[in-house]
């Protein structure tokens, strides 16, 4: 009898049940936001683990791939990486800074690539054909075309962005190029007035045909023969402008 008085009748345990779910919930996310925000534990301070820092970078490229930038939500970015909204928001201040942050890992991922094919040990002419055939290859890949033509159609609304994804950091393709070139006029290999010209020359015969008709859709995919044939053609005619003077 006291039993059946204590108890509560099953309508209110029901009632409670989701709100306790919901409270449980939230005091878990509590909890992961303030193990990270505290590293007097061992653990790292908030926005600083690496690891989870790419976890929802590659959570974020799927939805980006998936979707248009104005389509995609922070939401769906914090289901596909598998945090919660708080730890989200620790890393990234909006939708913004979290696409320039996947923008900027691309940009030096393609850096770093092109500058180890670049070096003295190699002829020149093979020292272009690798960094000719990564850099196109990496630009005209379905990630970077995505990526570019979304930043085209939000230049009039977000002209922050577009100046970010092209100005974002020192070094680009024509820059380690430059350097390049700039080692090989000094080194007696190579005659180059203008460097920095030379390399944009470069740089735009190895894309001629290509880059144009993958950002507006003429074509879906580049073949490697295809860079191959541009990049070849190109390095036969870079070379016979701007090979050494005794050579000619």
């Amino acid at each position: 009898m006291v039993q059946e008085l204590v108890q509560e009748p099953d309508d209110l345990q029901e009632w409670k049940r989701p709100a306790i779910m919901t409270s449980a919930k939230s005091a878990q996310q509590e909890k992961s936001l303030q193990q990270e925000q505290h590293p007097s534990s061992g653990r790292r301070a908030a926005g600083e683990d690496p690891v989870k820092r790419e976890q929802i970078l590659e959570g974020a490229k799927r939805v980006f791939m998936r979707s248009n930038f104005d389509a995609a939500s922070m939401n769906d970015i914090t289901r596909e990486a598998g945090v919660s909204k708080g730890t989200l928001y620790v890393y990234f201040e909006n939708k913004e800074d979290l696409f320039e942050a996947l923008i900027a890992r691309e940009r030096n991922r393609i850096v770093s690539s092109i500058k180890q094919s670049l070096n003295d040990i190699e002829p020149i002419d093979e020292a272009l054909h690798d960094f000719a055939v990564t850099l196109v290859t990496s630009i005209t890949s379905d990630y970077t075309i995505r990526a570019m033509r979304t930043v085209l159609g939000v230049i009039d609304r977000m002209p922050r962005l577009a100046q970010r994804f092209f100005t974002a950091t020192p070094e680009n393709g024509y820059t380690v190029l430059k350097a390049y070139l700039e080692q090989q006029v000094a080194a007696g290999r190579l005659s180059i007035d203008d460097t920095e010209l030379a390399a944009k020359q470069f740089i735009e015969l190895c894309m001629a045909g290509l880059f144009k008709g993958r950002l507006f859709g003429m074509c879906d995919a580049i073949s490697p023969e295809q860079i191959e044939k541009n990049v070849t053609s190109a390095i036969r005619v870079f070379m016979a402008a701007y090979g050494p003077r005794a050579a000619r």
